[in-house]
């Protein structure tokens, strides 16, 4: 079975090393987005998918549109193609190139969370479970026939890019059958309720700003969204400080306001409009991660408040 993939970050590489690992599948081509400037020295630096291909001896792709490739996709005689957070819209033509079309891992229980941040959202709402679904691509976003899911509790603690790990991890081999299966012949897609959708639109900074005017769950639960990107933040003494971890406690005072020190670790305790958070894990303006403690020895920030 040739089977072309697409993807750009690091939670795409797991599927990609599973297609590339089983027998029956075989991956001619590897489409990923651009080298990106990155770092302060703002150097090109290769997408996660492309030095995994490389590593692998698979040819790539790296069109600044999708569209680039359909050429080459043609010439290729591919009987599916498998996509993991590529990163761009793919247009109609290019799905009508491989003969079973293309095949999404998107990291959510369709129709839960169509969109570009699905894991972020998920954490938001206070979803205790989530999954993985891999469905047939169509013009719509996210809304082609499901081939097949898996489904995993959310920790009670679990950050974005911590459930976003578990979830490539669970759905690499997933996707692998899903290709195979719709290939063969031996699974067959479902049509999504479209009524029962909700929605995943990108984030932006501003998200992630913390609003200490809400309760305590909701202030961890936008920690935890955010981690590791954006990063929840808020403002202390007039610069951004970023919260990395957060837990809630008991706790009284106007939101926002640093009311106590935790005895036992040491971190500040904030008021929110109801309970409190502890500040386990943050990041002044400037400066490196830090914890709680840490940051309570070298600003003393008792009776101040964040907004």
């Amino acid at each position: 079975m040739r089977v072309a993939f697409f993807g750009t970050p690091a939670p795409a590489v797991p599927a990609l090393e599973a297609l590339v690992a089983d027998p029956r599948v075989a991956v001619p081509l590897v489409v990923t987005n651009p080298d990106r400037p990155r770092g302060r020295g703002y150097e090109l630096a290769p997408p996660p998918v492309k030095t995994a291909a490389l590593d692998a001896g698979l040819a790539v792709a790296q069109p600044v549109k999708a569209s680039q490739v359909s050429e080459q996709l043609d010439s290729l005689a591919l009987d599916a193609c498998a996509v993991v957070a590529y990163g761009q819209i793919l247009p109609s033509s290019l799905l009508a190139i491989p003969s079973h079309g293309f095949v999404n891992l998107h990291f959510s229980l369709l129709p839960a969370w169509r969109g570009a941040a699905p894991v972020p959202a998920t954490i938001l709402h206070g979803d205790r479970e989530t999954g993985v679904t891999c469905f047939v691509l169509d013009a719509g976003m996210d809304t082609g026939p499901v081939l097949a899911t898996r489904t995993t509790r959310i920790g009670l603690d679990e950050t974005a890019g911590e459930l976003t790990g578990r979830l490539a991890a669970l759905g690499a081999p997933l996707l692998v059958e899903a290709v195979v299966g719709l290939i063969g012949g031996s699974l067959l897609s479902r049509p999504q309720d479209h009524a029962r959708a909700t929605y995943a639109a990108k984030i932006s900074s501003d998200d992630a700003r913390i609003d200490w005017d809400v309760e305590a769950e909701r202030v961890h639960r936008v920690v935890r969204a955010y981690n590791p990107v954006p990063g929840a933040h808020t403002s202390f003494r007039g610069a951004r400080l970023k919260v990395h971890r957060a837990q809630v406690v008991p706790g009284t005072g106007p939101p926002g306001t640093v009311i106590a020190i935790d005895d036992r670790t040491g971190a500040p305790l904030v008021s929110c409009a109801a309970g409190a958070v502890r500040l386990d894990e943050v990041q002044p303006a400037g400066k490196r991660v830090m914890t709680g403690a840490a940051f309570t020895n070298g600003y003393r920030p008792v009776g101040e408040r964040m907004t």
